[in-house]
């Protein structure tokens, strides 16, 4: 039960932002008038600004309370449950980041402590004319984008990039309507209704999720099931129960992309859409949904990693879909695996978590096979469709010109499928138009001004981009370096270059680009998406945005420019990546039944054991190879890892930093653990700010968390020198 506190009593108030180290726990506050309750959010004063935290429990004591000040009001919001803190505290501990900043994470919404009232809203209204300004036309093309829901004026103006005078216009036109709506209206009832009829292993997959649900309590399970064998409408099934037991459920999709055809099933199989969570949605209908899920009015959100920190109230199911998909991991502010985070709420509240996946991570591959988490295999594509035959094409025997990267056996496959009416897809893992741009006269490559990194050419929009920091500059017609002008090249492919030869080699295909960097919104790319899946493009190019789960019935082609892309480099997990990421797209062609896909990897090293791997099948053989050599060598599953980044603007500030650091490494060695380093990172330079990495390895049982924290509490950083602890990295730049 949680405690109320009477007027006048001392309380410790936990603050949503952090204030330094020596201002990253609670403060203490007198109780307002009327009294308060551990959980509820309230605001408070902080030298001369108002802040938002939350009731974290009895104040600690320590500081005089003649200088204590008083709660400035409670806000009119559901308490935070003991569930969401404890979930929040135990976050905090396992990735060393500030309470402070996680608390950040689960109070991401506008206006948290206003009281209900009343918005304008603009909707479609009557007929849209023919004839319409380019700025209307917007308009009415954002409206349509967010499925009819209404948009408030400033909204609405940023959708359309427009202003306000232009939907006034719209609404005297008779073509909007505004109208008074409620600021936050419940969700409405989801009715689980007949879905799909299962079959084989869908239906005992599916009965063990349901029994699981419709028992209660902590489980994992790992959905593994190849691709098209109908993992959605498995868990689904799961879904439709915690629904009957009157709990919530959370499901959890890598790629904001995905979620229109998502939700479309949804829709259809529970008669109304969920709430959405993500970086598409508007901050008015975020702040919906966060008040919805508090009072038990959303019944099921679908979102993005950060969905797992809302405040669900009967929270009773957690389904992470592509489980494996590294963008569950956030590598900036808190570093966090959504997908760890999802089993560790799921501990705490009582709640089943459905891991599913193709090609799961090694993690849940090896706690499956130790007992941890129940696995469930779905071996065979739903209905008719078969799994695509998988062949390699040995690029040591082509002979294509320096500035053509489709094989003859390629583009023959190609053209039959565009003979037959089917569609093709081209994959290649690299964004813009070629990697490198070089100065012929000198060898200089141009690279970002702010960051140790090479500059990318995108030559659709005619500039060059980092990657990293996202800096742009015109492409030089004269060399930075030397001077020289007209020896400016592009070196190696990108999508866009691709998308040129494609465009040579069959003049008459219809093309269509998928990469994230082309498209102005999130919107933009689910309407492409949905075109590709109508049919309306011959072939299609695209980098790993394609692997996500996408349908498109029509695609019976996959051809993988550089199925070595991947292999490059020392990371421990590219094999596992490499393997991941050309199953996933290679499951994209034969999805629908009519014809068997075929998948043709371009490869300059046919023999490699990864690429034997991902053209012979077995891929039990390859998690277990992969596993042996991880255990082997003492790391992730079997060892624990750490990353430490240093950045500061002084480089020798920070190296010296790293150095000392590396010299009281007592606490580290203590526990058994080595450290390396202090090195440049592989990017050195981000944004102006120079990166040093230290790495810490340890036994799998060691107290890593604890031992870094008494080891980084040695020294404080000068400066603006900032220190960033990532536990179990997925990622080492």
């Amino acid at each position: 039960m949680e405690r109320v506190f009477a007027e006048g009593d001392r309380v410790g108030v936990m603050l949503t932002e952090t204030l330094g180290r020596a201002l990253s726990g609670c403060l203490d506050y007198r109780a307002p008038e009327g009294g308060c309750g551990t959980g509820d959010f309230v605001e408070v004063p902080l030298g001369p600004r108002r802040m938002l935290g939350v009731v974290w429990g009895p104040g600690d004591g320590t500081f005089d309370a003649a200088k204590l000040r008083s709660v400035a009001r409670v806000l009119e919001a559901r308490p935070m449950r003991a569930e969401l803190r404890a979930f929040l505290t135990r976050a905090a501990e396992y990735t060393l980041t500030p309470l402070p900043a996680m608390l950040r994470l689960a109070t991401r919404a506008p206006g948290l402590g206003e009281a209900p009232g009343m918005r304008r809203l603009y909707r479609l209204g009557g007929p849209v004319p023919n004839k319409l300004t380019e700025a209307r036309h917007r308009v009415i093309e954002a409206l349509r984008g967010f499925g009819g829901a209404g948009l408030t004026l400033g909204e609405l103006c940023e959708a359309a990039g427009c202003s306000s005078s232009v939907v006034k216009g719209l609404v005297g036109a008779g073509v909007l309507i505004e109208a008074e709506a409620p600021r936050d209206l419940p969700f409405p009832d989801l009715a689980p209704q007949g879905g799909v009829a299962l079959q084989g292993d869908q239906i005992a997959a599916a009965d063990a999720l349901v029994a699981a649900v419709a028992q209660g309590g902590y489980g994992t399970t790992l959905l593994k099931g190849v691709t098209g064998s109908g993992k959605t409408e498995v868990y689904l099934e799961a879904v439709a129960e915690c629904l009957r037991q009157g709990r919530q459920a959370l499901v959890l999709l890598p790629e904001i992309a995905l979620t229109a055809e998502f939700l479309t099933r949804v829709e259809a199989r529970f008669g109304a859409r969920p709430a959405e969570w993500h970086s598409g949605v508007t901050q008015t209908e975020r702040r919906r949904v966060w008040k919805m899920v508090s009072e038990g009015q959303a019944q099921m959100v679908v979102g993005a990693r950060s969905a797992l920190f809302l405040p669900f109230q009967q929270l009773g199911l957690i389904v992470v879909d592509e489980e494996h998909d590294t963008s569950y991991k956030q590598d900036e502010g808190v570093h966090y695996n959504a997908r760890d985070m999802a089993v560790l709420r799921a501990s705490i509240c009582g709640a089943q978590v459905v891991l599913a996946s193709a090609t799961p991570s090694l993690e849940s591959w090896v706690n499956a096979d130790q007992g941890k988490y129940l696995r469930l295999d779905l071996g065979a594509r739903f209905g008719t469709a078969e799994l695509p035959e998988m062949r390699a094409i040995d690029m040591r025997n082509e002979r294509l010109p320096a500035n053509r990267w489709i094989s003859d056996a390629l583009a023959q496959a190609v053209t039959a499928r565009r003979a037959a009416g089917e569609q093709s897809l081209l994959f290649l893992n690299r964004r813009g138009y070629a990697p490198v741009t070089l100065c012929r006269a000198c060898g200089q490559q141009v690279g970002c001004d702010h960051c140790d990194a090479r500059m990318v050419e995108h030559r659709f929009l005619k500039r060059l981009v980092c990657h990293q920091c996202g800096a742009t500059k015109p492409v030089p017609e004269a060399c930075p370096s030397c001077g020289v002008e007209g020896r400016m090249a592009a070196v190696g492919p990108g999508v866009e270059r691709l998308a040129e030869e494609v465009a040579e080699r069959f003049p008459e295909a219809k093309l269509a680009i998928l990469s994230s960097d082309l498209f102005g919104s999130a919107r933009a790319l689910k309407d492409k998406i949905e075109e590709i899946a109508r049919g309306e493009a011959e072939i299609v190019i695209g980098t790993q945005i394609v692997a996500k789960g996408h349908n498109f019935p029509l695609l019976t082609l996959v051809g993988v420019i550089d199925a070595d892309l991947g292999l490059q480099g020392s990371d421990l997990r590219a094999a596992e990546r490499t393997f991941q990421l050309m199953r996933q797209v290679a499951g994209r062609a034969g999805r629908s039944g009519d014809r068997r896909g075929l998948a043709l990897l371009q490869t300059h090293q046919p023999e490699h054991p990864v690429i034997r791997a991902i053209l012979g099948g077995d891929e039990e053989a390859f998690w277990r190879a992969e596993a042996a050599e991880r255990r082997a060598a003492g790391v992730p599953p079997y060892g624990r890892m750490a990353g430490i980044v240093l950045s500061g603007s002084d480089v020798a500030k920070v190296f010296d930093f790293g150095a000392e650091l590396a010299r009281r490494d007592g606490p580290l060695r203590r526990i058994g653990a080595q450290l390396f380093g202090p090195a440049p990172a592989p990017i050195a330079r981000v944004r102006g700010r120079h990166r040093v990495r230290l790495l810490i390895k340890a036994e799998k049982t060691a107290p890593i968390q604890a031992a870094i924290a008494d080891w980084l509490a040695q020294l404080k950083p000068p400066g603006d020198l900032r220190v960033a602890v990532d536990i179990d990295p997925q990622s080492f730049y």
